[in-house]
């Protein structure tokens, strides 16, 4: 990896240099004319039919072929980093990765990323999750190792959100739990590294419940708490699009909340902006996002079930795009499980660890609301960035 200083700190500037990751070369080369393969692969997934064996380089026709994502990660050897190619086409499949060291390289020219779609929903997908929890079992894809890699590819879960959203809350045919997960970074993942992708959904699009990751030059789409989880999570140079909603909604009323973080008390950071862009779909409101919301889990303790209070979320935007569509107070607050049972416990901003630093674009105000950066803490913050690149290196070479 290439890094360099902007007035801001360190930044990812390989890019402006022409050296890219070994993996992401690989792309610019089969990007323009899928015409090599290098480093080698382990095996080339492709759609369903068998396609054609002219329209497989000619630098991949020799590796192990698969007409599934699933079916090669269960050839994959017991060790060692297994690289899979994917060629583009549309893989309609739930996939989960438990194995370390997995790398899923899209193999594609232009803007036709391989995409892998799902369209399970919470209300449904509690059969596969281990806790019969639907939220995560609802995920097209489930991380539960260390250093997995994804580049050049589309993540979809393609749920009908807008059209149940748009229901009345007594029809009969509405769903009432319509989480629906794109990427699980599960409670077992770690140092997961996302590179050149788009990952697609509308209600809790990104669900970081691991360890680290670090998301590069990628775009994250949804509409409500659609980044959300207690996990180190780095946008570094992302587009985080806000999407519309089905239902109607008064003048001023916010729609939608792009992040919820869940981080417990004792982690410095979780859900971390770089470099980024705030953006909208066309029919999104101004001041109809808020940046986000603190997420307090119900979780069961000894003296009873409610919302954990040692979740103090963390959310932070540095050097930050924002379009119009941001709320002028820009945080929200979120009600949870009071010791009661009831949802009357109302976390606030001012509960949270939110901050912006060096915020621009037409969704900047200076409300009160909206917290600067300490100083103290953005070094610090600087610091455990730093410490993640090089963690990552092993897996991005």
């Amino acid at each position: 990896m290439v890094w360099g200083r902007s007035s801001l700190g360190l930044i990812n500037v390989g890019w402006f240099r022409g050296v890219q990751f070994v993996l992401v070369v690989v792309l610019m080369l089969t990007g323009a004319g899928l015409a090599r393969a290098e480093p080698a692969f382990d095996a080339l997934v492709t759609v369903a039919p068998p396609t054609k064996e002219s329209s497989v380089p000619a630098g991949y026709r020799d590796l192990p072929r698969f007409s599934t994502v699933s079916a090669a990660l269960s050839a994959a050897p017991k060790s060692g980093r297994y690289r899979v190619a994917l060629l583009a086409g549309d893989y309609y499949e739930k996939i989960t990765i438990e194995r370390d060291q997995v790398s899923l390289i899209g193999l594609s020219s232009g803007n036709a990323k391989p995409r892998i779609y799902f369209d399970a929903y919470a209300a449904m997908a509690g059969q596969y999750h281990r806790d019969d929890w639907g939220t995560p079992g609802s995920a097209t894809v489930t991380v539960n190792a260390r250093n997995t890699v994804f580049s050049n590819l589309h993540i979809e879960n393609t749920f009908d959100f807008l059209s149940n959203d748009a229901l009345p809350k007594a029809h009969p045919d509405r769903v009432r739990h319509s989480q629906a997960v794109a990427l699980l970074l599960d409670v077992d993942s770690d140092l997961t590294y996302i590179n050149d992708s788009r990952i697609d959904g509308y209600q809790d699009t990104v669900f970081a419940d691991g360890g680290r990751s670090y998301f590069y030059q990628s775009t994250v789409s949804g509409n409500v708490d659609f980044i959300f989880g207690d996990g180190l999570v780095v946008f570094d140079q992302c587009e985080i699009r806000s999407r519309t909603r089905g239902k109607p909604f008064a003048l001023g009323d916010i729609q939608g909340h792009i992040t919820a973080p869940s981080t417990n008390i004792a982690q410095p950071f979780g859900l971390v902006f770089l470099h980024s862009r705030l953006t909208r779909e066309t029919g999104v409101p101004d001041h109809s996002t808020s940046l986000g919301r603190p997420w307090h889990p119900t979780t069961t303790f000894a003296d009873g079930r409610y919302a954990d209070p040692q979740a103090i979320g963390s959310a932070i935007y540095v050097d930050t795009w924002m379009d119009a569509h941001i709320t002028a107070d820009g945080w929200a607050s979120m009600n949870g499980t009071a010791r009661d049972g009831s949802k009357s416990r109302v976390f606030t901003p001012a509960e949270s660890r939110f901050f912006e630093r060096a915020s621009s674009g037409p969704g900047v105000s200076d409300s009160p609301q909206r917290q600067p950066l300490p100083d103290a803490d953005y070094r610090q913050l600087r610091q455990a960035i730093d410490k993640l690149r090089d963690l990552l290196k092993p897996s991005t070479e």
